[in-house]
């Protein structure tokens, strides 16, 4: 395992505290659960938009029927009177 500092705001780090107090955790086991979420998740989007960039390179978008099915799931046509 490995260890390294960490500068935080003064702000930060009483909010730090606040928090591994009422999990009843240590201050270390908070940071490492924050930094890993924070890791996993932008390793996640990163991933994903690199997957969208190779598919936008190869041509490979969606069509205008697609589009529009999409757009259709999630808008309501105006009822006309």
């Amino acid at each position: 395992m490995s260890a390294f500092t960490v500068r935080l705001p003064d702000d930060v780090a009483k909010k730090l505290d606040e928090l591994a107090e009422k999990l009843d955790r240590s201050r270390s086991y908070v940071a490492t659960q924050a930094i890993t979420d924070f890791v996993a998740r932008e390793a996640w989007q990163l991933a994903d938009i690199e997957a969208g960039l190779r598919e936008a390179e190869r041509g490979d978008f969606a069509s205008k029927a697609e589009v529009a099915a999409t757009i259709a799931k999630y808008t309501k046509r105006k009822r006309r009177r």
